[in-house]
C-alpha cells in the first residue's frame, strides 16, 4: 500500500481527533472543577447535533456558521441544569451523582427518541465532497474545517480560563473549594457557570461533528464513552490532556480502520487506554497524587 494513503488517513485522523478533543474538554472542565463526572455527556453532544440538523433543514444554515448559537442553547441548558438538579447532589455520596446523571442521560435519549425517532440523520453541505490536495495528499475539506473550528474554540476556551477574572475565579475554585468561600466567591454560580462552558463545548463539538458523522439517539452512550476514554488517557481534570488524548484517540481509530477492519476501532482505542493506565495511571498529562 503507497505510503501517502496511511498519512492520508492519519491525518483525516488528526482532524477528527481535534472535533474528539473538544468534546472531551468540556468533560475535564466539569470534572476538573466541580469534581463531578457527567455522564450525560454524549446525549448533551446529540442534542447539539439534532439541533444543527434542524436548523439545516429549516434555513440551509451550515453547522460551523451555527456553531456559536448552538453552543450557547447547550450553555444555557448546562447552567441550568447544573443549578437546578445537580448543585444540591455536589456533597452527597458519588453514587447517587451517578444515578442523577445516568437518569438525565437517559431522559435525554428516550426524548430524542421520540422526536427524531432511531434513523440515522445527517447534514450534506456544498463542500461536503470537496478536498485540498497538497502534494501527493488529498485532504478532505469537511474534516479541515471542523478541525480548524475545534483548533479555534479550544483557544478561546483556554484564553478564557487564563485571562478573564470569571476562569480566574473557577480556577481558584477548582484548586482550593474552602478557600474560594472564604474570599466571598459565589461558588455555586461559578459551578453552574462551568457546567453550562462543558456543555458549550461539546455543543459546539456536535455542531462539528455532525458534518463528519450520521447521528441517531443511541450514539450517545457511545460519544460519553469515548470522552471518559479520551479524558483518562490524556489525564483527568487536564485540559491540554484531553485534546491531545483526542489527537491520539482519533489517530488510533483511523490506522485501525485501515490496517485491520473499522469494527476493530473501539478495541484499539481501549487498548491505549490500558497501556496508558498501566504505565501512567495518571494519563499523560495528569497530575500524579500523593
Amino acid at each position: 500500500m503507497p505510503a501517502e494513503i496511511y498519512l492520508n488517513v492519519a491525518i483525516s485522523g488528526i482532524l477528527t481527533g481535534l472535533v474528539y478533543g473538544l468534546m472531551a474538554l468540556g468533560l475535564s472542565v466539569i470534572f476538573g472543577v466541580i469534581r463531578i463526572v457527567n455522564f450525560a455527556h454524549g446525549e448533551m453532544m446529540t442534542i447539539g447535533m439534532y439541533i444543527a440538523i434542524v436548523i439545516f433543514s429549516a434555513f440551509k444554515l451550515d453547522p460551523l456558521v451555527m456553531m456559536v448559537p448552538i453552543a450557547a442553547v447547550l450553555f444555557v441548558f448546562g447552567y441550568a441544569l447544573q443549578a437546578s438538579l445537580i448543585n444540591p447532589f455536589i456533597n452527597r455520596p458519588e453514587h447517587s451523582q451517578f444515578m442523577l446523571l445516568v437518569a438525565i442521560a437517559l431522559i435525554m435519549v428516550n426524548v430524542l427518541l421520540i422526536i427524531f425517532g432511531p434513523d440515522a440523520k445527517n447534514v450534506q453541505t456544498s463542500y461536503a465532497f470537496d478536498s485540498f490536495l497538497v502534494g501527493p495528499l488529498i485532504v478532505d475539506a469537511t474534516k479541515v474545517y471542523a478541525g480548524g473550528a475545534a483548533v479555534l474554540v479550544s483557544a478561546i476556551l483556554f484564553a478564557f480560563f487564563r485571562f478573564t477574572y470569571i476562569g480566574q475565579a473557577i480556577r481558584a475554585c477548582a484548586d482550593n473549594y474552602v478557600g474560594a468561600l472564604v474570599v466571598g466567591l459565589d461558588v455555586k454560580r461559578l459551578y453552574a457557570l462551568t457546567f453550562g462552558i462543558g456543555a458549550a463545548c461539546v455543543g459546539a463539538a456536535g455542531a462539528m461533528l455532525v458534518l463528519i458523522i450520521d447521528v441517531t439517539p443511541a450514539l450517545g452512550p457511545a460519544y460519553t464513552l469515548l470522552a471518559f476514554i479520551i479524558v483518562i488517557t490524556g489525564g483527568l481534570g487536564s485540559m491540554p490532556g484531553a485534546l491531545l488524548g483526542g489527537i491520539l484517540i482519533g489517530f488510533t481509530e483511523a490506522m485501525a480502520g485501515l490496517l485491520f477492519t473499522p469494527s476493530a476501532k473501539s478495541m484499539f482505542a481501549f487498548a491505549l487506554l490500558v497501556l496508558v493506565l498501566l504505565f501512567r495511571p495518571q494519563g499523560i498529562m495528569g497530575k500524579r497524587t500523593t
